[in-house]
């Protein structure tokens, strides 16, 4: 039982040593970070709204959606 525990852990420390080879991503930085989480959360928001838009009857709702819809597309815009 002890080799069995032994030769797992050399394949482990194989399979680290093999992806710490590899060149590292650098870490991001502070503002990269905020990008990336607005960015994730304008995206998350216009799935709902998309969604929401799917559903919607009411013309003025729609009016509502759509207009909703155009300002996060702009917002994702000016993030890229």
């Amino acid at each position: 039982m002890a080799r069995g525990w032994e030769s797992k852990s050399v394949e482990e420390q194989q399979a680290e040593s093999a992806t710490g080879r590899m060149s590292p991503q650098p870490m991001p930085t502070p503002d990269q970070l905020v990008r990336q989480k607005r960015e994730q959360d304008l995206k998350l928001a216009r799935a709902h709204v998309t969604q929401q838009l799917q559903r919607a009857a009411n013309p003025r709702h729609r009016k509502l959606l759509e207009d909703a819809l155009a300002d996060l597309d702009a917002k994702l815009a000016g993030l890229g």
